[in-house]
Formats: structure tokens, sequence, C-alpha cells
């Protein structure tokens, strides 16, 4: 539930932070508490959310952060000892979800206000969910052949060939439904029979088995990209239209704009060379004021940009927090939204945007202060 419609008069928040004890999330997390003069968050770990062990005080707010760089978390959700492989994220969603549901059950038993919703999780983490949820809303994002519970389902290449030609899609993104952080993405271009080419950070060892790479590299055989993509359909596969971003010095453009409490906080811009902007994979911070400058002297309003990202949140309205990837249409007038992410708020250092309301705060600060702003209102109302 969110803080604006669960909490009730009374002290300073009581913090409990969901996520892996002394991973940099969480630590940064804690350093925004103490710095707005609250004791240490409580923290609970994912192993003993899995394992059916954790609990909660009655009054904390409870934030949720990622399960992600705990080995035995991963082991957990997605029964495969090493990090690096693509395969199993079917298993990790529908494990994720559930324990995201017992965080949920278990707040609301103790008291506790939880600040993420559990099915805004639930669909954050689907791909084909969230473009139906964001298209349904009017948020302008990319076309899709799969988007929505009802759409049929990907099972192989074939299939993503037949309805990029069905679409009028000759290059696409196919994307991992539960994927995160480029884990399994294609970038897919076709032009006639068998002239395909994919660039991806998907690697496959000689038994088939798929890995993450932090190495960008360009399939350029049908065939390969065909072993790939039959590999990763039985996790299900979202396709989007491969929109032509903006580009700045010939690297191609994305922002990462960080959404508390409905408001943009926080944006990062991102560049590339390849159609993967993740920092994690060579991807670059680009400056954030020629983006700005490049938008207005194109006749575009950076305001409508942020706007754009506050509507796709607001499809969440139950989750404190959330990052929205913003793709910049070539000619730097028009944005569509590629994703929005749950734990996008990982941006260390990075301060808030002028007249937001978070300048000065870096994201976990803001969120902290978005709580405490929801205290003290409530407070006023109850004394008033």
């Amino acid at each position: 539930m969110s803080p604006s419609a669960s909490s009730t008069p009374g002290p300073a928040p009581h913090f409990a932070v969901v996520g892996v004890p002394g991973n940099r999330r969480v630590t940064l997390f804690q350093d925004a508490v103490r710095g707005a003069g609250l004791p240490a968050a409580r923290v609970v770990s994912w192993l003993d959310v899995l394992r059916g062990e954790a609990g909660f005080l009655p009054g904390e707010t409870v934030r949720m952060d990622s399960p992600g760089e705990d080995a035995e978390v991963e082991r957990l959700l997605r029964s495969a000892g090493d990090p690096t492989r693509v395969e199993g994220t079917a298993l990790w969603y529908a494990r994720f979800t559930a324990a995201v549901r017992e965080v949920a059950r278990t707040a609301a038993a103790a008291g506790a206000v939880l600040l993420d919703d559990p099915g805004d999780v639930a669909v954050l983490f689907d791909k084909r969910l969230c473009h139906a949820v964001l298209h349904g809303a009017g948020v302008p994002v990319p076309a899709s052949p799969t988007s929505g519970a009802a759409a049929p389902v990907v099972r192989d290449w074939a299939d993503v060939r037949e309805r990029m030609a069905d679409h009028g899609l000759p290059r696409v993104f196919v994307k991992l439904a539960h994927g995160s952080s480029a884990s399994g993405v294609l970038a897919v271009e076709t032009a006639g029979p068998g002239r395909v080419r994919a660039t991806t950070s998907v690697e496959r060892d000689a038994s088939g088995r798929l890995f993450n790479s932090l190495r960008v590299r360009r399939v350029t055989t049908e065939r390969e990209v065909a072993a790939l993509v039959d590999a990763l359909a039985p996790d299900g596969l979202h396709i989007e239209r491969w929109l032509p971003k903006a580009t700045r010095r010939g690297r191609a453009t994305d922002l990462r704009v960080v959404v508390v409490a409905g408001r943009a906080t926080h944006a990062v811009v991102r560049t590339s060379r390849s159609p993967m902007t993740n920092l994690h994979l060579g991807g670059e911070r680009g400056d954030l004021d020629e983006v700005r400058t490049s938008v207005e002297a194109a006749g575009g309003s950076w305001n409508d940009a942020l706007a754009v990202c506050e509507r796709a949140a607001a499809c969440f309205p139950d989750t404190l927090c959330v990052g929205v990837d913003l793709l910049p249409a070539t000619g730097w007038r028009r944005f569509a939204v590629g994703e929005v992410n749950a734990f996008g708020d990982l941006l260390p250092r990075l301060t808030g945007l002028a007249d937001s309301g978070a300048e000065g705060l870096d994201t976990y600060a803001a969120q902290v202060a978005a709580v405490m702003n929801t205290a003290r209102n409530h407070r006023a109302t109850a004394t008033s």
C-alpha cells in the first residue's frame, strides 16, 4: 500500500528494509535513513522471507529492495547456482512474486505499512503485463504483438518471425518477459528471408546453455539467432518495436528517470554505440543539460518528457518509487517508455532535479523524505 493511502497519524516512521544484508542498496538506504535523523532501518533478509522466517513490527514502514547479488537467494529463486546463467527466469518470477506476497501478508498481520504493492510488483516484473498497463493508460510505448495476458505465447523463433511479419516490424527487441539488466535481450533486424542479425550480450556454450556476458556482440546468421531465441522462449518472451533513438555524438541515448511519490525526482542519461545502453554493458553516462538543450532546441518540452514518466509511474499508485526508462525518438521531440522498473533507483551520488523537491537528495533520501512528509501531513491533519 502507498504511504498516502495507509499511513496513520503518529511519530516519525521506523523503517524496515527487505533486502540483502550488506548489499550496496541496503547500505545506501541506511545512509539515507540516518541522514534524516531516524533510527537505523531494521534489515529483513530475503533469505528469511524465502525460508518463512521473516517478521515485522507494528507500525514499521517496510520497503522492499532487490533480491539480487546474493548467490543463495538466487539459488532458491531460480534453482541455479551460477548467477550468470540466463535460463530460469519464469521460475524466478513465480517464486519471487510469491515471496513478495508473503512479505505483504506478514506486514499486514503485524500492522506494518508496505511501500511496494505486491500486485504492482507482479506487473512490473512481467514486461508483457507492464506494457499492456502502460498502453491502456495512454502512456506512449513501442508497438508490441505480445502485450497483455491474452496475447499468444511466443514458443520459438518461428513465432517471432511470424509476429514481426504480421505486424510490419522489421526491427524488434526480443526480451525475456521476466528479465532485467538486459539479460536475454536481442535487438533483431531482418531484411528478407535469411537476412537476419542480432545484437545481444547472451552467450551460448557447446551444450546449448545460455550465459550473460559483459560483452555485447553481433550475431550474423539466422541459424544462431534462432538457436538463441528457441533456448530463451520457454521462460516467456516479449517482443516490441525497436524504436530509433535520438543520438548525441553518434551514440544512442535514453534516460533512466526515477519517480518518487508521483514526481520525477532524478534522471540520468545513458549513451551507447550499441542498442543496449545499460551501463554494465559498456554504456556511458551522458550530460543531462545537453539533453535538455537538445529537447528544447527541437521545439520539445523537457517538462513534458518528465510528465510522461510521471504518467507511467501513476499506473502503479501503491508503489512509492519506480525507475522509468525513457526513450527519446529521433529529433528529440517525442518520447516513449521502454520499461518501468521496481528497483530502478540505484543511482549512487546522483542528486535530485531542479524544482523536483529532491534537490540535494539522492534517490534513497528522496524516498525517506517522501515518507516523512506524508507522516507530517497526517499528523497535521489529525491535530487540525
